[in-house]
């Protein structure tokens, strides 16, 4: 693999899963696909809070001695990514599990998303 190609993903969105045994009960295989669907939606959802957030609180300017300079523009996005990861923690604004059932669906297991 070169420097420049991406690793390819361990899920293909395309193609069609199975969701069932022949006895109705989940394979381990699913359960494991659905639990990286979860997490790729809530941190699709994180990452379009913190952006959100950024938008939000740019032109919000703390006076000294506590803000400005450099740091204060560095860490200000990290104070964001944070407060985007606890509220997808805390329940999140509904966007994880629009993905996530979206994502089911393109994978064929079409159940409603885990809370």
């Amino acid at each position: 693999m070169s420097a420049l190609s991406a690793p390819t993903p361990s899920i293909d969105l395309l193609k069609p899963l199975a969701t069932v045994t022949a006895g109705g009960a989940m394979t381990g295989s699913d359960q494991a696909k659905r639990a990286a669907i979860q997490k790729t939606a809530r941190d699709f959802e994180a990452s379009f809070l913190s952006t959100a957030l950024g938008s939000m609180f740019e032109g919000v300017t703390v006076s000294a001695p506590f803000g400005g300079g450099q740091a204060e523009q560095t860490f200000k996005s990290f104070l964001n990514d944070a407060f985007a990861k606890q509220i997808v923690k805390t329940g999140g604004i509904g966007v994880a599990a629009s993905v996530q059932r979206e994502m089911l669906k393109m994978q064929g297991l079409g159940a409603e998303p885990s809370p």
